[in-house]
């Protein structure tokens, strides 16, 4: 296939040093002008003066990802943990008016202090139907309350247990 422009190629060859039938030997300057020739069409094949300071990214993100991975775990652990106090339905009995008797065991940590749950009634559909907060006074394992329902309540059940007791709970 023949070129239109046959001598600009040649020329660009011949500057380049790159032309295969020069029968002059190569030089340094030659060498010089072919890599310079070859790097300004295809880049540079060595890294610049900045690869080396790549290295202190990597480090930055691996610091950040270990501390974004522990703050995960230690949240992760107080909010799923064990909690400090909890209760157990032990069982429940319907009673006359839409209400029903639920009895509990109380688990914590210290018996020593004083501690609110939560129980609920829920309807034949699932949903709750009544609620009531239960004051566990210190030292309490077992106890029983009856909760009112709007309707007529099918089962009972423990919503959950804190140590921090509301202000109209208290009985001090």
């Amino acid at each position: 296939m023949t070129s239109i422009f046959p001598n600009d190629h040649d020329k660009t060859v011949r500057e380049a040093g790159l032309g295969s039938g020069s029968a002059a030997p190569d030089t340094s300057s030659g060498d010089a002008a072919r890599r310079a020739a070859l790097a300004d069409r295809y880049g540079s094949a060595r890294p610049g003066p900045r690869a080396p300071r790549r290295g202190w990214r990597v480090w930055l993100f691996v610091v950040l990802a270990l501390a974004a991975s522990g703050t995960a775990a230690y949240v992760a652990y107080t909010n799923l943990g064990d909690a400090p106090i909890e209760a157990q339905r032990v069982g429940f009995t319907e009673r006359p008016g839409n209400a029903m008797e639920i009895t509990i065991d109380i688990i914590r940590e210290d018996p020593r202090r004083p501690g609110v749950c939560i129980v609920r009634v829920r309807d034949i559909s699932g949903a709750e139907s009544g609620r009531k907060e239960i004051y566990v006074a210190p030292g309490v394992e077992r106890m029983s309350t009856v909760v009112r329902s709007i309707g007529r309540p099918v089962t009972a059940d423990v919503f959950g247990c804190s140590y921090n007791v509301p202000r109209y709970l208290s009985r001090t």
